[in-house]
C-alpha cells in the first residue's frame, strides 16, 4: 500500500488541526474545501487574494452549490486563511449564506374541526 505524498502547505494544515482536537469528519470537510478552492484557484491556495475569494464565491453561487455546502467551504478555508496560514485579514471575505426557510404548513380552524370529527374516538 502506498501512500500519497502531501503537499507541506496540507501537512502543516492537518498539524493545525489536529492541535485544535477537530474530529476527522471535520478535518475531512476542511481539507476537502481547501481542495475544491485549490481546483478552482488554479495554484497554491496560500496565495489567494480578496478578489480570488469573491470569485469563487460567485462561482459557487453560478453553479448552484446549496448554502449549506457554501457555508461548509467557507468554515473549512476560514481555518486555513486564519490558523494554517495567518492571514486573519481573509476571514472578512468570507460571507455565510442563510438558507431560505420554509413556513410552516399551518391548518385552518375548519380542517382541524374536519379532521377531528372523522377521527374515530370513545
Amino acid at each position: 500500500m502506498t501512500q500519497e505524498k502531501i503537499s507541506p502547505l496540507r501537512a502543516r494544515m492537518i498539524e493545525d488541526m489536529r492541535i485544535k482536537g477537530l474530529g476527522e469528519s471535520s478535518q475531512e470537510a476542511h481539507i476537502r474545501a481547501v481542495r475544491y478552492f485549490t481546483e478552482f484557484l488554479g495554484r497554491s491556495p496560500d496565495t489567494a487574494t480578496e478578489e480570488d475569494l469573491r470569485a469563487y464565491h460567485l462561482q459557487m453561487v453560478n453553479t448552484n452549490v446549496t448554502p449549506s455546502t457554501y457555508n461548509v467551504r467557507l468554515v473549512g478555508l476560514r481555518f486555513f486563511f486564519e490558523t494554517t496560514c495567518k492571514r486573519p485579514e481573509m476571514k472578512d471575505c468570507l460571507h455565510f449564506r442563510t438558507e431560505p426557510r420554509k413556513l410552516p404548513v399551518v391548518l385552518s380552524a375548519e380542517e382541524v374541526f374536519e379532521i377531528l370529527r372523522v377521527a374515530p374516538g370513545p
